[in-house]
C-alpha cells in the first residue's frame, strides 16, 4: 500500500484501508473487563416467564445476547479498546500537568471558531445520544481536587475545586490487583433509545400514558415537567438545554405516531405491545440517522459517505437491498443490518475510550440568536446559561418549537480544535450547586479512569507514536504552547488535547485519532446487537417497522411534526447541515 495517510489515496484504496483498520481494530482492541474477578456480583437478568424478551428490548439491556443474557445491561462494567495491562491510572501524576492550567491555557476560547458545514443540531444530536449510550456513576462522597495555582481566575466563592470521583465497580474490592480498576455503566450498553424510555420499568413507566402505547406529551406539544429538576420529564435529563429538549420532544412525538400507525395495522394489539414495537422502531431509526446522516455529516470525506452508508446497507446500496433483500449473511454487501450477530473478540460491552472520544464540547456555541421562522426576524438574544437547565423550560414555553428548531438549524457548532471550548462550560454553574471547570474534568476523567495518554494511545491503536509536537500539529503557535505546558515531554500529553491539536483529514469534524476508535466501535453497536442483526426482521419488527425506518430521515421526522420547517430545507439533503437561512 501507498504510504500516504488512507485519506489522501483514491476512493477505492481508502476504502481498501477503511476495511484493514476495521479488521485489524475488531483483532486487537477489544479487551474483555467482565473476566475479572467478582463478575457475579454484578448485576443479573431476573427471569421473564413469559420471555419478551425474545422479540422486545429490556429497559435494563438484558437478554440481548441470549446465551450470555447480562451482557451489556446497567451496572456492568465498561470494556476497553486498550490491552488491560495499559488500563492502570497513573496514579502519581493523576494532576501533572494541572489539568485546570491545561484548560486555561489550551482550552479557552478566545474567539468562536465555527464547524461551517454543521449546524448546532448536530451538536445537540451528540449529546443526544451520548445519553443513550454511557453514563458513569459519581461517588457520593468522595472528591478528588484540583490544584487552583496562583493568579488562577477562579471566582473565591467556589474554592476549592472539588469534582466527585468515579464511583469503583463495587464487585471489586478496594484494592484489588487483579487487573486494572473496572467502572460501572449507569445506561444500558445497547443503543435502544433509553434517553427516551428510561432504563428501568418504573421510570419507563412513568413517561407512559397508558394508552394505545403512546408516551405522555401535553396538548401544548411539550413533555411533563420534571418536578425535581424543573426540566422535561424523560428517560434521561442531566445536563439540559435547548438542543435536547427539541430533540426529546421530536423523538416522542415520532413513538406517538408510529403507535398510531400501528394501531391502524393491528386494531387487536394492546398498549404494551403497540410500546415495544414503537420504541423498536423508534430506536433504530435514530440509530440510523445517527449512522448514514450525522456520521457522515460530521466526517465529510468521500469514502466515509460510502462507507456508513454500507454499515447500514451494504456496498450495494439502498436501493438493491430493497428490491432484491439481502445477498448473503455477510456485512459486506448488504451491511451489518441484518446479517449474523457477532461479538469478534469480546464479549460486546461500550468502552471507556469510546466515551473519551466523544468529548466533543467545543461543539457547543457560547450564544444563541433566535431568529422567527417565517420572516428570520432576529426574536432574541441568549447565552447557553440562559438556554440551559432550569432556564430551558421558560424558552421553549415562550418560543414556538419551529422558530426554536429554525434558530438551531441555520446557526453554525463551534469546531472541535484547540483554543475552542465554550466559556461557560470553563466555569459549568449546575442546578445542583456544583461549579467546575468541565475541560479540566474532562482531562481528569481520562486519567482517573486509566484512558492512555495521546501518544501512547495512538500506538496502541495502529497509529505510531509521534516523536516532536509538530507532528501533532502544523500550527507553530499550538506546537509552542503544547510544548510549553507539558514540560516538553510528549508523551505526557493528554488524549483530549492530541485529538483537538490534531491535523484533521479533509472534511473531518473530528481528529483521525478519535475515528479510529469510532471505526471500530460504530460497526460494533450494530454487529453485537440482536436487534439489529439477525433480529431484524419483520417477524419482530413487522414489515410495516422495517419500511418506516428504510423510509424515513432526519429531514422527514422533522417535516412530519413541524412542517413549517420545509421552508428552510430548500436543496437540503442532510438535516445536520446548515439549512436557508431566510434572512440576510
Amino acid at each position: 500500500m501507498p504510504n500516504k495517510p488512507w485519506h489522501r489515496q483514491i476512493l477505492i484504496l481508502a476504502l481498501l484501508r477503511l476495511n484493514q483498520f476495521r479488521d485489524t481494530l475488531r483483532r486487537q482492541n477489544l479487551h474483555d473487563t467482565s473476566q475479572l474477578p467478582n463478575k457475579d456480583k454484578l448485576p443479573q437478568p431476573l427471569p421473564d416467564p413469559e420471555k419478551r424478551y425474545l422479540k422486545t428490548r429490556t429497559f435494563d439491556g438484558s437478554y440481548n445476547d441470549l446465551e450470555h443474557p447480562e451482557m451489556g445491561m446497567i451496572g456492568t462494567r465498561f470494556g476497553r479498546n486498550v490491552p488491560l495491562k495499559e488500563a492502570y491510572p497513573d496514579e502519581q501524576n493523576l494532576m501533572k500537568p494541572n489539568p485546570r492550567q491545561v484548560s486555561l491555557a489550551l482550552m479557552t476560547r478566545k474567539e468562536f471558531i465555527p464547524a461551517t458545514t454543521l449546524n448546532i443540531l448536530a451538536a445537540a444530536w451528540i449529546q443526544f445520544q451520548n445519553h443513550d449510550w454511557f453514563v458513569h456513576k459519581h461517588h457520593p462522597t468522595k472528591k478528588l481536587e484540583i490544584p487552583l495555582e496562583k493568579g488562577d481566575p477562579w471566582p473565591e466563592e467556589y474554592r476549592p475545586m472539588n469534582v466527585p470521583q468515579t464511583e469503583a465497580d463495587p464487585s471489586r474490592p478496594e484494592g484489588d490487583k487483579s487487573g486494572p480498576p473496572t467502572f460501572i455503566s449507569d445506561s444500558t450498553h445497547w443503543w435502544d433509545g433509553s434517553q427516551i424510555y428510561g432504563y428501568d420499568e418504573k421510570s419507563a413507566d412513568k413517561l407512559r400514558s397508558h394508552v394505545d402505547g403512546k408516551l405522555t406529551i401535553g396538548d401544548d406539544g411539550l413533555l411533563p415537567l420534571d418536578p425535581e429538576k424543573g426540566v422535561d420529564l424523560t428517560g434521561s435529563n442531566d445536563n439540559w438545554w435547548v438542543g435536547l429538549s427539541l430533540l426529546h420532544i421530536l423523538f416522542v412525538k415520532e413513538h406517538n405516531t408510529l403507535c398510531d400507525e400501528l394501531k391502524r395495522r393491528y386494531p387487536d394489539w394492546n398498549d404494551n405491545t403497540l410500546y415495544d414495537h414503537a420504541r423498536l422502531i423508534n430506536a433504530a431509526l435514530m440509530a440510523k440517522i445517527h449512522t448514514v446522516e450525522w456520521t457522515p455529516g460530521i466526517l465529510a470525506h468521500p469514502a466515509l459517505q460510502i462507507g456508513m452508508n454500507a454499515n447500514w446497507y451494504g456496498l450495494l446500496g439502498q436501493d438493491i437491498k430493497r428490491w432484491f433483500g439481502r445477498i448473503g449473511d455477510g456485512e459486506l454487501l448488504s451491511g451489518i443490518v441484518g446479517s449474523s450477530t457477532d461479538h469478534h473478540t469480546a464479549p460486546y460491552y461500550l468502552t471507556e475510550e469510546f466515551v473519551s472520544v466523544y468529548r466533543l464540547h467545543p461543539l457547543i456555541p457560547d450564544e444563541f440568536e433566535i431568529h422567527e421562522l417565517k420572516t428570520g426576524k432576529l426574536l432574541e438574544k441568549k447565552d447557553f446559561f440562559e438556554a440551559s437547565g432550569k432556564r430551558t423550560r421558560a424558552l421553549v414555553e415562550a418560543v414556538p418549537i419551529t422558530d426554536l428548531f429554525y434558530s438551531l438549524g441555520v446557526a453554525h457548532p463551534g469546531a472541535i480544535t484547540l483554543h475552542n471550548y465554550p466559556r461557560f462550560l470553563q466555569q459549568l454553574v449546575r442546578d445542583n450547586g456544583e461549579v467546575f471547570d468541565l475541560a479540566a474534568v474532562d482531562i481528569l476523567r481520562d486519567r482517573e479512569r486509566g484512558v492512555p495518554r495521546y501518544n501512547r494511545f495512538r500506538e496502541l491503536i495502529g497509529r505510531g507514536r509521534v516523536k516532536s509536537f509538530e507532528e501533532i500539529t502544523s500550527n507553530p503557535q499550538w506546537a509552542k504552547e503544547l510544548r510549553e505546558v507539558y514540560n516538553n515531554d510528549i508523551d505526557s500529553v493528554d488524549l483530549m488535547v492530541g485529538m483537538f491539536a490534531e491535523d484533521l483529514p479533509e472534511g473531518f469534524g473530528f481528529s483521525d485519532t478519535a475515528f479510529r476508535v469510532f471505526i471500530l466501535m460504530a460497526s460494533r453497536r450494530l454487529k453485537s446487537d440482536r436487534f439489529f442483526t439477525k433480529d431484524y426482521r419483520a417477524e419482530v419488527y413487522t414489515q410495516f417497522g422495517l419500511d418506516w425506518i428504510d423510509n424515513n430521515t432526519m429531514l422527514t421526522v422533522l417535516r412530519r411534526h413541524y412542517p413549517e420547517l420545509s421552508l428552510a430545507h430548500t436543496g437540503l439533503n442532510n438535516a445536520f447541515a446548515p439549512w436557508r437561512k431566510l434572512f440576510k
